[in-house]
């Protein structure tokens, strides 16, 4: 496991050391990571994945990853799997407590019988319409339904019978007997089991009733000694709930688990809803989970992201008591610190045009040191001939003064080489500049008697013998929308330039066994890691980030 993970005091960690000194919790701090396996997770399920690991690292406790599959009309294999991996690529482990809800299928089912022999709950007939508008409003009490004053024993045959699969889809429900006048409309008799006739992709055929969120969490946290519950803001008016259950079911206010929450992740220009995530996977608006536009785990994982750098990004944003919005340029920042330190330097030319320079022997070839890292001895050797690419965008014909890079007469240095000067261009049938003629000064390379000699532009480029040919694939914001993609119409806000495909670009030499994952700072260019679909003479690029950091300039100016 990671070292000094989500360490930072926080609220959640004065909580935990009152609790320790008020007696609580001697067998020690245990917390949890639920996810419902229906759906790839997404950046802020890292940040709880952070918060629920660290916690428990901090406090020499455990972390279960338990698998909330309560719902199996939306679950599948596919995405447990997925979930797994996601966590172990973050860098945690949860040894041998990985659980499911479903394991306690049968716990909960007589957890829910105890309940009804309280006079605690009860079968109800309404339909799920009749229940709202049973259930009241904000200003408003609820009203009892006409099935609540059930008898225990008929209650009790009556869950049997919805066990055994005696009724439809939504004939009925079991619901628990709190208070339809309470002021949080949670507690208005909720649901607690729901009949579904739906193969489990674990237990199968066995059951047709599934216990309801709401009530299996605290109860697989308390079958699990969880001390304490931590989860997302929109938990905090369920918690009456959670304690409601564990209580009425005689679990010890010293020992039973406690919730506490806390703010979810809002990234600007991202979608952070698992429902929305599907129906842009389902529409075909992104190739999949794992695309490098979606802000999952898999797919910031495909981009080039490191878990270093979401871990590091999930600590500077800190732990909140209240949501609030999250410039993703605070992301990238992290992206960029990370990748500073640990992506090779390789030269590569995404729009190439060529150059020749005429001055500069036939059939020679020599190898230039070039550096790997900025803070590292070890170089690569970059080979140099008479022909190589620049960017087209580094040549100008008619260009403005201030224009310091290749010009008609005009030097630059190239980069680890010599200095060049431009003496003539081709142009085809069009006009188009097809090819740019060169001199070069033969002792302007370094040890050169006019290596020293100053000019204003230094360019990338890459020798046109022995170069790579890739595909390089740039992204951008999947929402041109920079608020909060929970309040808008959030595909209407798609931005169709979110991918751009260049072929035909120009990579040096050096990256040609790279496996897919590996990342590379393009001089100039920004980060880029080379993709899954890539294969042996046919590379292929993400750009994972861009060399700006506009975050930390804006920091650093405050």
């Amino acid at each position: 496991m990671p070292e000094n993970v989500n360490l930072l005091p926080n609220f959640i960690h004065n909580a935990i050391d009152d609790d320790l000194k008020n007696g609580k919790y001697a067998d020690g701090i245990h917390t949890r990571f639920p996810p419902e396996p229906n759906g790839y997770l997404h950046i802020g399920h890292a940040k709880s994945i952070c918060i629920n690991f660290g916690t428990a690292q901090k406090y020499n406790g455990q972390c279960n990853l338990r698998f909330d599959d309560t719902n199996p009309t939306k679950e599948d294999v596919e995405y447990v799997d997925s979930i797994q991996e996601d966590v172990k690529w973050l860098g945690f482990t949860w040894d041998d407590r990985m659980f499911y809800a479903s394991d306690y299928f049968d716990k909960l089912y007589d957890f829910a019988v105890e309940l009804i022999k309280r006079g605690k709950a009860y079968v109800c007939d309404l339909t799920a319409d009749e229940i709202r508008q049973y259930r009241g409003t904000l200003t408003e009490a609820g009203t009892e339904s006409p099935y609540r004053g059930r008898s225990i024993e008929e209650n009790i045959d009556l869950f049997e019978r919805m066990k055994k699969g005696d009724f439809a889809d939504g004939q009925k429900v079991l619901r628990a007997k709190i208070d339809m006048a309470s002021p949080n409309i949670t507690m208005r008799d909720p649901v607690i089991y729901r009949i579904s006739h739906t193969r489990h992709h674990r237990t199968g055929d066995k059951w047709c009733i599934y216990p309801m969120y709401d009530f299996a969490h605290p109860l697989s946290d308390a079958i699990e000694k969880v001390t304490h519950s931590i989860c997302t803001l929109e938990f905090e008016e369920h918690r009456p709930l959670y304690d409601w259950l564990l209580e009425n079911l005689g679990f010890d206010s010293n020992s039973r688990p406690r919730q506490i929450e806390f703010a979810r992740l809002n990234l600007t220009n991202m979608v952070m809803s698992k429902r929305k995530l599907r129906q842009l996977v389902e529409s075909g608006c992104v190739s999949g989970w794992d695309d490098p536009r979606m802000p999952t785990i898999s797919g910031f994982r495909r981009r080039g992201y490191t878990a270093e750098s979401i871990r590091s990004f999930c600590e500077l944003i800190g732990v909140a008591k209240s949501n609030s919005l999250v410039d993703i340029a605070m992301l990238e920042h992290c992206v960029r610190e990370d990748l500073n330190k640990r992506a090779d330097r390789i030269m590569a030319v995404l729009n190439p045009i060529k150059v020749i320079i005429t001055n500069y022997p036939e059939g020679k070839c020599e190898y230039l040191s070039a550096e790997n890292k900025p803070d590292s001895s070890a170089a690569r050797y970059v080979p140099f001939s008479r022909e190589i690419y620049i960017e087209r965008s580094d040549f100008m014909e008619s260009a403005p003064k201030k224009f310091f890079r290749l010009k008609p007469d005009g030097e630059v240095r190239l980069k680890y080489a010599y200095i060049i000067k431009c003496t003539d261009i081709v142009k085809d049938a069009d006009g188009n500049i097809i090819q740019i003629n060169c001199t070069y000064d033969p002792d302007s390379k370094r040890g050169g008697s006019t290596a020293g000699r100053k000019v204003k532009g230094t360019l990338h480029w890459v020798p046109l013998d022995g170069c790579l040919n890739a595909e390089v694939r740039l992204y951008d914001y999947l929402l041109n929308n920079d608020e909060n993609a929970e309040q808008t119409d959030f595909m209407k806000e798609l931005n169709p330039a979110s991918l751009t495909v260049l072929q035909n670009c120009k990579i040096e030499p050096a990256a040609a066994w790279a496996a897919p994952g590996t990342k590379y700072q393009f001089l100039r260019q920004g980060y880029f890691c080379v993709d899954k679909d890539s294969a042996k003479g046919n590379l292929v690029f993400n750009r994972v980030v861009g060399l700006r950091d506009s975050w930390a300039k804006t920091v650093n100016k405050k």
